[in-house]
Formats: C-alpha cells, structure tokens, sequence
C-alpha cells in the first residue's frame, strides 16, 4: 500500500519569493520515516543479506585447517659477541648490550638465507607440494620465480616473536600438514644455529693470513737488505765484531798503560844503575893478610897475669904491672896502629859487574817495551779505525736491525692471532653455549581453520551491505513518501493525506 500526500495551494509561500516547484527539493527524512522506509525495502535487503551469507558460508566450507608448530629458544651472551681486535689491545673485551645481541640474533633468525636453506634442506616439494610440482616442469627463470614465492609463503607463516627484557625467542610456523610444520620449524632453528656461527665469527683467519703473509714478504726483502748491508762492509756480525773490538780496545788501552808504567819504572831505573855505573870502581882489592903478632902477644899478657893473680893480689905490684901492659896493647890494637898487610890481592868489582849487567837488562827491557808500546799503538789505531767505521755505519745497521726486528714481531703477532682466530672459530663453530633450544618443535595435534572469523565476517558483511543497499534505494526514491518527510521537506503544512492502493 502506497502512501500520497498533498498540501494545500493557499498555503502562503516563504518570504522572499514564489515557492519553489516539489522537483528541487530532496527529501528529508527522521528516524521514524527511515525505519518505515527500510521496512518497505525488507525484501530487497533480506536477498542481498542472503545472497551475500550463502557465499560467504561457501567460502567458509572451503577453508582447511592449518596446525602451527612451536619453537623457543634462549639467547645469551657468547664470546663471537666480545671485541677482539686484530691490532692492538684497545677495547679488547668489549660486548655489546643484551637488547643488541637479541635484535641481531632476530635480524640472523629472520633472514631469507636461513628459509632457504630449511627449503634446501627439507625440499621444495616436501614443504609446498604445489610449489613442487611446477618447480620441477617449469624452466629456470621460472624456477627462480616459484623459489621467491616459496620463501615469501614461509615468511608469512613464520612467526617470531621476542619479549622486551627478555632472551627468550619464540618460533610458530603454521602449515596444513603437523609433520611438515614441526620438521621446517626444527629444520630452521638447526640452520639459524649454522648460519649465525658463518656470520658472526666471520673470515678474519684469511685476512691474517692474508696480512702475515704480506709482513713475511717485507721480512724476506729487509732481511735481504740487511745481509747485503753485512757483506758490502765485510762484517759477520756487527753486534759481536762491535764488542769484541771494544773489548779489544780496552784490553790493548790497559796493556798500553801497562807498558807506558813498566818503561817509565825501566827507565828510572837504568839511570840510577847508569849514576852507579859511574860511581862504582871497575877493580877493587880481593882480600889482604894482616900481621897477627900484636893479638898474640896479648893473648900471652893475658895468660901470664892469670898466673900471677894465682900467686899474687890483684893489687900486688906485679899484677899491676902486666895490667898496665894489656892495656896499653889494647890501646894500641884498637887505634889500628898494631895492624899491618902481610900479603894484598885486586881483581873486578863485583857491584860494578852486578850494575853492569842490571843496566845491559834494564836498557834491554826497555827497548823491548818501547818496540811493545809502539806495537800497541798501531793496533790500537787500527781498532780505533775499525770502532769507528763501525760507528759511522751504525744508523744505518740499526734502521735495518730495527725494521727488521719489527716485520719479525708483527709476523708473530699476526701468525698467534691467526692461531687464535683459528682456535676460536673451531672453538665457535664447535659450540652452541650461547644459543640454547629450549623447546624443539614437536608435531602439533589440534590445528585451527579460519572458518568462523570467516562465517563472522561474512555475516557482518552481508548484513552491511543489505543495510546500504536499502539507503541506497531509499536515496534514489524520487516524490515525498511520508506526510511528516513532505512537510519537513517543503516547510509547508500538510492538511490531508490518504491511503492509495498500488493499480494492478
């Protein structure tokens, strides 16, 4: 049943001019006429309701169920983290934060070469059948296509995850078969633990290989350079000839004083043995006899006032008498006057020949000692000719010495930092002390489908599209349907309206 309405012709017209004609007005509507006016477009909305809910229940029958596997793992701080410079000490030891280390081992565990090698790994057709099977008939530029597409369909059902303050990292991947979704997520985390060791250890045995390599080169040329230096100057080994001939030139500069001493003592000596030379006679008296008569004869006086005394006082006349005599001998004996020379005997002075023969020594000495000290001399010139050559080629030896000894100590400390490098990649390479799998994927039992968010979404879809279905046929509805929309619409009063019936 239609409803018409008209309003009356006398009705005034709005200020400022003639009322407009019905056809240049829109229609206004109030809650109530929209409510009415949707109830008349029920059928049109419940079909497009309909339509809309049965395809969407289609689409939801459709959907499969997919079963996600789950993973976790725990990050710790590992020594492939710590600073080891390749030269130098400086900031030995230092790590980087554990916010750091969580978003790199998040950026290694996320990236496509780790997905590719799980492909590689588990096969194309094993994870993706579909996939598979056109890999395997379609040519190489479309192989890579159907490769790309395999990783960016693993991305999207890979799901990692990490808690701020935390070092634990989880792992879901969601796949329709249980099986192939445990084994890809355990494939990964196997791979993500190879491939992180790649990357953070790193290459750097070949770089000191490379750059020991290069410091033994330079270590060939300046040793060559400094062998060469050794035979131009006929020199074995400078360090050795330098001290020996110091050691030489001391010991010479000592005998020289030595020698300088003993000719100073000689030759003092030869002239006082000189002046005494000169002094002593050449012939001297051997020996003489002297006259024994003057002892004789008082050894007899002696004996004879023994004699007396034993018949006579000491004080007698005679005893007197021969003391008297004995005394006067004696006197005589001691001024030298009853000494005489029977026989006389002269021959060479021994002194003289003894000072003789010490002067032809100590002019002998001292000749040997001048020949000695001028030996000296020469050698200790040529020494010093020799110390000094040494001298003025010194720098030169020791800016060879030094480069030399400088290539040596950087060949050592890149061949024990090689050694090192390599010790801790087998170290590293061998090891997982840092990365621990707390849970392993195991195949999951209760998958889960989209089928009723898709149901709910296609209910509330079909229900807003009715709904705008219907205000779209009530917009594009032409004349006034409702007496209330007519007068709000026209601002004029409505006095009647009445009930039509639709004609058949």
């Amino acid at each position: 049943m239609n409803t018409d309405a008209w309003t009356s012709r006398e009705a005034a017209p709005p200020a400022g001019g003639r009322p407009p004609s019905p056809g240049g007005w829109r229609p206004a509507y109030g809650l109530a006429d929209l409510a009415a006016l949707m109830w008349r477009e029920r059928y049109l909305m419940l079909g497009v309701f309909l339509t809309i809910l049965v395809l969407g229940v289609v689409a939801a029958q459709g959907m499969k169920k997919s079963y996600q596997a789950y993973s976790s793992l725990l990050v710790q701080l590992g020594e492939e983290y710590v600073y080891n410079p390749r030269v130098g000490d400086a900031g030995r030891g230092t790590a980087p934060s554990a916010g750091q280390i969580m978003q790199s081992e998040l950026e290694i565990l996320g990236s496509s070469a780790v997905k590719e090698a799980t492909l590689q790994r588990l096969g194309l057709a094993r994870v993706y059948p579909e996939l598979g099977a056109a890999y395997a008939k379609a040519d190489r530029s479309r192989q890579r296509a159907i490769w790309g597409s395999a990783i960016k369909a693993m991305e999207t059902a890979l799901k990692i995850q990490s808690a701020p303050e935390t070092s634990v990292v989880r792992l879901s991947f969601t796949h329709k078969d249980p099986m192939v979704a445990a084994e890809v997520l355990n494939a990964l985390v196997d791979e993500y633990l190879a491939y992180r060791k790649t990357v953070l250890v790193g290459g750097d045995a070949k770089v000191l290989d490379q750059q020991r390599k290069a410091f033994e080169d330079r270590l060939a040329a300046a040793e060559m350079s400094y062998q060469d230096f050794l035979a131009q100057n006929g020199i074995g080994d400078f360090d050795a000839e330098k001290a020996s001939l110091a050691q030489v030139y001391g010991a010479l500069l000592t005998e020289r004083y030595s020698i300088e001493a003993q000719l100073s003592e000689a030759e003092g000596r030869l002239g006082v043995t000189r002046r005494q030379v000169a002094d002593a006679p050449a012939v001297i008296g051997l020996y003489q006899d002297a006259d024994p008569s003057a002892s004789n004869k008082l050894t007899a006086l002696k004996v004879d006032r023994q004699d007396l005394l034993s018949r006579y006082r000491p004080d007698s006349q005679p005893v007197r008498e021969i003391d008297q005599k004995i005394a006067a001998l004696q006197a005589l004996i001691s001024g030298g006057g009853a000494t005489g020379v029977t026989a006389q005997r002269t021959g060479p002075n021994p002194i003289y020949q003894g000072l003789q023969t010490e002067k032809n020594t100590l002019e002998a000495q001292a000749a040997s000692l001048r020949q000695r000290l001028a030996a000296v001399v020469r050698d200790l010139s040529q020494v010093s000719e020799k110390r000094q050559r040494l001298v003025a080629l010194e720098p030169r030896y020791q800016d060879l010495v030094r480069q030399r000894d400088v290539l040596s100590t950087n060949v050592k400390t890149f061949l024990g930092r090689q050694q090192e490098s390599q010790a801790a990649r087998a170290i590293a390479l061998g090891s997982d002390d840092n990365i621990r799998v707390v849970q392993r994927a195991f195949a999951p039992t209760r998958g889960s489908s989209l089928k009723a968010p898709v149901l709910a979404a296609a209910f509330l879809f079909a229900l807003f599209t009715a709904l705008c279905a219907g205000l779209l046929r009530i917009l594009l509805r032409r004349g006034f349907v409702t007496p209330d929309s007519t007068a709000r619409s026209l601002d004029l009063p409505v006095l009647a309206y009445a009930n039509l019936k639709r004609a058949d």
